[in-house]
């Protein structure tokens, strides 16, 4: 398929047609990505998506500890890492 690139203001861009966006599930936002030789387009996430399960998957694997080590604030790295 072709797509003719169409001025927008000082920009450029592309149309795409109804059955498209709702082939590809593309909404308000896309995600594009410099691919060798092109242009990927993928639909965008929303925001802090997927963030609910990660969690999930680091509480069941005990990955959820917080940083801070003891109750001075200090974390690991402060304790472990930092060189005065």
């Amino acid at each position: 398929m072709k797509a003719q690139i169409v001025r927008i203001g000082n920009s450029r861009g592309i149309r795409l047609s109804k059955s498209i966006l709702e082939e590809t599930g593309f909404r308000e936002v896309v995600e594009l990505q410099i691919v060798s030789g092109g242009l990927l387009l993928r639909p965008g996430r929303k925001t802090r998506e997927g963030w609910a399960e990660a969690a999930r998957e680091m509480a069941e694997r005990g990955d959820d500890t917080p940083l801070l080590s003891d109750d001075t604030g200090r974390t690991r790295f402060d304790r472990d890492e930092w060189r005065w």
